[in-house]
């Protein structure tokens, strides 16, 4: 299984020969809020035969209505359920929409949703295939359903923000920790770094750096995976 980061939320998953992308958002320059930091890695037209696509919910960085629109008419994009009829309207033609804890299995890998808290309606996801689970969390908070995630799930990787801005979007380093404590990942692989506020007073100084040194100073010994755009890692 191999995991590449593709920008911001949008991993590519590789397993059984098949190809899993989340939350696609190919946009180079942002909106009038917020820029983005780094190109992404791969185009729409380089993505587009990917074989399923998880959509955590509906923000701008995290939907590519151009890309939806180019998928062909067989391949599923799995959303909220709350969601799917705007998710449909949004360019996406195969859409299921799933509650937290349903599943669905393609070929030789399944996809569970599971609960997330954000400002929308969203899941976050479970992937397990080749023998491997790995958590797509989108950008949730903390919440006391990562305990359940870990009871219900042995997690082998973590996509999951580590930081956050002055106005709250994700959990920041505090609570990346402590969803690191109730979820026990054995990697963790920061995501949603690839947007910026365009005024400076609404940064932050959170950084991945930081996150690494508050798991050093909570005893915590799971490995962070750090990914550059088209950076890739094998599981």
């Amino acid at each position: 299984m191999q995991i590449t980061l593709i920008g911001h939320s949008s991993v590519l998953i590789e397993t059984n020969e098949l190809k899993i992308l989340t939350d696609p958002f190919f946009g180079t320059w942002g909106n009038i809020a917020y820029r983005r930091i780094d190109r992404p890695a791969r185009t729409r037209q380089e993505l587009r035969d990917v074989n399923l696509v998880l959509l955590s919910h509906n923000h701008w960085d995290h939907t590519d209505m151009s890309f939806f629109r180019s998928l062909p008419n067989t391949t599923p994009v799995i959303a909220p359920w709350l969601t799917s009829r705007e998710t449909r309207l949004l360019g996406a033609h195969l859409v299921a929409g799933l509650k937290p804890w349903e599943s669905r299995s393609y070929g030789e890998f399944t996809v569970t949703a599971v609960p997330a808290i954000h400002m929308a309606m969203t899941n976050g996801y479970v992937i397990q295939s080749e023998g491997k689970c790995i958590y797509f969390a989108g950008d949730t908070e903390h919440g006391a359903f990562m305990q359940e995630i870990a009871q219900r799930f042995k997690l082998d990787v973590a996509l999951m923000p580590v930081t956050t801005f002055v106005i709250p979007m994700t959990m920041g380093e505090d609570g990346a920790v402590r969803a690191v404590k109730d979820l026990a990942p054995k990697v963790i692989i920061p995501i949603h770094r690839g947007i910026q506020p365009r005024l400076p007073f609404l940064r932050s100084r959170q950084s991945v750096e930081g996150f690494e040194k508050r798991l050093r100073e909570a005893g915590l010994k799971c490995k962070v995976v750090k990914l550059k755009e088209g950076g890739n890692i094998e599981v």
